[in-house]
């Protein structure tokens, strides 16, 4: 890599695999020698995040006068006028080709200025993101100082009424086995305790593989080729594509961690219906207590959307319930927020205060189940991997804190002693 005296500015909005993709451009613009830039990687998840990736780009533009800005990520590909509206704002780029190493060497080589456009170029840069057949295994050695997140799948083949990631992110492709397993090696010889799957929709990766492999095939894969690797976690899947090697995985294998987060959405099946999901109530239940039955001690977390469009008050009681019904321990709970270009911002909206009070009670409901969980640890030897000086997470993801300072990015078995309601302590 260059060395350089005023290296970009990176900011990162939303979820993991954006912030995988922004340490994955950071290492291009540096191969490619790009200084004194700023890069936004944005975040379409709701409206709320669109405003706030705006919000976040004053703000740079203010703190790094004379900078060129430079917008990318879902929403920047699904409403390139937005930005390139903004005056603070130099280009905008797809999430394809934010992906691409050339990409970075035609702004290098165009000698940028904000707020000009990039040379005689158009200020937009985004293609159709649905023509796109191929993901790359972005080779990243070691994204997170303590645990490496390794992108497996981009894109997404299904379509939620609700969702627009789609639409950014393009249809399913998978990252190749081989490339996966060649890139955990390398992470495993660089000191890496513990390596995370990631992906968009991650339950379906290998469908456009040959031979069609899934997520189980993949896990048990690693596991077996990379033996010393202490952990392999899997992060966000949807329950109703778990395979039957999957479950292997979770029943045998104990560098498997056991702690899923699960994309469950909604406990009523008419509000799952219109959502245009793929499983009912029951499935869901039922997977919880099929995967427990396997994997004892085994936790879960969930994503839920609190007033979806046309949902009742019976009908939120449902999702609701489903915290305690499902055993859920960590909620991401989500205030409904309609998506231009969706079904579901066309379908009859809940009352704003209706909403909040709703995302309320579930968040209130995932503290309880979170205190529990907390409580149920107090006492127990656990395995924790740190990251921070005062700061580890056991194997079922959960944060504990230390009194005093032990080594980053190790393996520790420590008795914990209690929590504050948030965290474990040990």
């Amino acid at each position: 890599m260059n060395d350089q005296a005023n290296p970009p500015v990176f900011a990162t909005l939303g979820c993991r695999l954006n912030a995988y993709e922004t340490e994955a451009m950071r290492e291009m613009a540096e191969t490619a020698g790009l200084q004194g830039a700023v890069i936004v990687n944005t975040c379409a998840v709701t409206a709320e995040a669109v405003r706030k990736a705006r919000q976040e780009i004053r703000r740079l533009a203010r703190e790094n006068p004379g900078a060129p800005v430079i917008v990318t990520g879902c929403a920047a590909q699904t409403e390139p006028e937005t930005f390139a509206a903004m005056a603070e704002v130099t280009r905008v780029i797809g999430n394809h080709e934010k992906m691409q190493p050339q990409t970075w060497d035609q702004i290098r080589g165009a000698n940028i200025q904000a707020p000009d456009l990039i040379g005689q170029t158009e200020k937009v840069q985004v293609d159709d993101i649905m023509s796109v057949k191929e993901t790359a295994g972005h080779l990243i050695d070691g994204f997170g100082r303590h645990r490496a997140y390794v992108q497996v799948q981009n894109g997404c083949d299904h379509r939620c009424t609700f969702c627009i990631i789609p639409y950014g992110r393009g249809n399913s492709r998978s990252v190749p086995a081989g490339v996966v397993v060649d890139q955990i090696k390398r992470l495993r010889d660089r000191g890496f305790n513990e390596v995370v799957l990631t992906g968009v929709d991650l339950t379906s990766w290998g469908a456009d593989l040959p031979g069609t492999p899934r997520l189980g095939d993949l896990v048990m894969r690693i596991l077996r080729l990379v033996p010393d690797l202490p952990r392999l976690r899997i992060s966000s899947i949807d329950s109703i594509e778990a395979d039957e090697n999957l479950m292997l995985a979770i029943a045998s294998e104990p560098r498997l961690m056991p702690h899923l987060h699960l994309s469950l959405q909604a406990g009523d099946d008419m509000i799952l219906k219109r959502m245009k999901r793929r499983h009912l109530r029951d499935d869901a239940i039922r997977f919880c207590e099929d995967a427990r039955k396997l994997r004892p001690g085994i936790v879960f977390g969930a994503d839920i959307i609190a007033g979806f469009p046309t949902e009742t008050e019976d009908m939120f009681e449902n999702s609701l319930k489903l915290v305690d019904d499902c055993g859920l321990t960590f909620l991401h709970v989500f205030p409904y927020s309609a998506r231009k270009g969706t079904p579901a911002a066309r379908m009859p909206r809940v009352a704003g205060p209706a909403i909040k009070d709703r995302a309320a009670r579930l968040r209130a409901a995932g503290d309880l189940a979170l205190s529990r969980h907390l409580q149920a640890q107090v006492g127990q030897s656990r395995l924790v991997l740190t990251e921070g000086p005062r700061l580890a997470r056991t194997e079922h993801f959960t944060e504990v804190s230390f009194d005093r300072d032990m080594p980053e990015g190790t393996l520790l078995q420590v008795e914990i002693t209690g929590h504050d309601g948030q965290r474990l302590t040990a």
